[in-house]
């Protein structure tokens, strides 16, 4: 699998199962319904855990523009593979949120609430204010993407100062990773994330986790929608690329 096809894929997986529980909390006659943030929260670690569980060895299962810039101004990441990797990711974010759409389709057609058909979709503030809104993301963002420098390459200082990945034990080569399962700690960074700072904002901290399921909320045929808030689409934008780029710099500083 290229590592193009990778990104597309993680991020639909992560829209499918992230926005998925949204709408299953939030929709008329959903099972869940009312299940509240802490559902929520959980669904989304756990979309985070299986997108870079099934794509990491193949793209590194970045996900996220943030976090493709963040490992970029890191210098952890080729610049020029930056606007592929943001392209794909926003088309998987898409596609996943048009899979949500035809699983929940009869659910958004009954939904009479126009805010909970757009919160199934993008995120919203639950108090408007964009200077304050745009800091919530940064901060929740930098907070991602700085965890992510250090789970993403896991090993120890040795005696003499040096970071290991791996030993040499009985002429064998070990790592200190645990392969495919690094994605567990990503998806408990996430989780955290959102019970602890996803209050004001519903912590986007991905640019194309809000982007591509907006425009899919604009073009696709559901009943009742209302307008799909483009004057709050830049916040989850702009917030999360300077939380991006605060994590780089703090790496780099320590």
């Amino acid at each position: 699998m290229s590592p193009y096809i990778a990104e597309i894929v993680g991020t639909a997986i992560l829209m499918l199962l992230g926005n998925g529980v949204v709408a299953n909390v939030l929709l008329k006659d959903s099972k869940g319904n009312g299940g509240g943030w802490i559902t929520i929260t959980w669904g989304w670690g756990i979309a985070v855990f299986t997108a870079v569980y099934v794509v990491g060895q193949y793209s590194g299962a970045h996900i996220n523009p943030a976090v493709t810039l963040g490992l970029a101004f890191g210098g952890l990441f080729d610049w020029v593979q930056v606007p592929f990797y943001i392209g794909a990711q926003i088309l998987g974010a898409a596609i996943g949120s048009l899979l949500v759409w035809l699983a929940y389709k009869d659910h958004f057609a009954k939904e009479e609430n126009a805010d909970l058909i757009l919160a199934s979709h993008s995120t919203a503030p639950a108090i408007r204010k964009y200077p304050s809104n745009v800091m919530t993301e940064a901060i929740g963002t930098l907070m991602l993407v700085f965890g992510v420098f250090y789970l993403a390459s896991p090993g120890f200082i040795d005696a003499n100062g040096e970071f290991l990945e791996t030993i040499v034990i009985d002429g064998a080569e070990v790592g200190f990773g645990l392969g495919s399962l690094s994605a567990l700690p990503v998806g408990l960074l996430v989780l955290g994330i959102g019970l602890s700072l996803g209050g004001p904002t519903g912590y986007a901290i991905n640019p194309a986790r809000d982007l591509g399921p907006r425009i899919m909320h604009a073009i696709l045929p559901i009943p009742g929608k209302r307008d799909s808030d483009w004057a709050y689409s830049w916040v989850p934008i702009v917030g999360p690329v300077i939380g991006a780029a605060l994590a780089a710099g703090l790496f780099l500083i320590l």
